[in-house]
C-alpha cells in the first residue's frame, strides 16, 4: 500500500526541484533591463556593495569576471579575499539568459543543476556601473568596472534598490585594497 505513494512523491519532489532550480524569478517591484547588450556586460566587475550571504561572508576585494563559453552560456568567475583566512577564494559557475539575451534576466549556477536568479535591473549607458538583484530581497549587488563608484550613481542605485524593497542599511561596502 505504501509503495504506491513513492512514485508520486518522487515525481512531485522532482518537479519542485526543477522549478526551484530554474532561477527565473525576480523581486516583485523589480524589472530587468531591456535592450541589454551582453557583449558590453562581459568582462571584469568590482563588487562595490552587497547584501551579505554565506558564500561571500568575510570577503573583500570581490570581483566577478564574465566571459562567453563556446556553448553560448556565460562563464562566471568570482574571486574574493577572505580576510580571516588571509587567502583568495574563487568560485566558477555559468549563467544563462532566462528569456532572450537582450533582457538582463539570467540564471546562474555554481552547483550542478541548481540555478538562482541574477537580474540586472539598472546599468549605466556605457556599462560601467550596474545594479543586480537575485530572485528575492535577500540578494543584491552594486557593481563597477572600477574599485569605486561616483556618488551620484551610488545614490541613484540606492534609491532604486529601496523602491524595489531592499533594506539598504544592511549593505556591506566592499573594500578593494589587494590586487588579485
Amino acid at each position: 500500500m505504501k509503495n504506491r505513494y513513492i512514485a508520486p512523491v518522487l515525481l512531485g519532489a522532482g518537479i519542485a526541484i526543477a522549478l526551484y532550480s530554474c532561477g527565473t524569478t525576480i523581486p516583485k517591484n523589480a524589472k530587468a533591463v531591456t535592450n541589454f547588450d551582453k557583449s558590453k556586460y562581459l568582462g571584469k566587475w568590482y563588487e562595490i556593495a552587497r547584501l551579505d550571504f554565506k558564500y561571500e561572508k568575510g570577503l573583500n576585494n570581490v570581483t566577478a569576471e564574465y566571459s562567453l563559453n563556446d556553448n553560448g552560456t556565460i562563464k562566471v568567475d568570482n574571486k574574493g579575499y577572505d580576510v580571516k583566512k588571509e587567502k583568495w577564494e574563487q568560485s566558477i559557475g555559468k549563467a544563462k539568459f532566462v528569456k532572450t539575451d537582450d533582457v538582463g534576466m539570467l540564471k546562474v549556477s555554481f552547483f550542478g543543476p541548481f540555478y538562482a536568479g541574477y537580474n540586472v535591473v539598472a546599468v549605466e549607458d556605457n556599462y560601467k556601473y550596474a545594479l543586480v538583484v537575485g530572485e528575492n530581497l535577500k540578494y543584491m549587488w552594486i557593481l563597477s568596472r572600477e574599485t569605486t563608484i561616483p556618488e551620484s550613481i551610488k545614490a541613484d542605485f540606492l534609491i532604486k534598490a529601496r523602491e524595489i524593497g531592499f533594506e539598504i542599511s544592511d549593505l556591506v561596502w566592499v573594500k578593494h585594497d589587494k590586487a588579485n
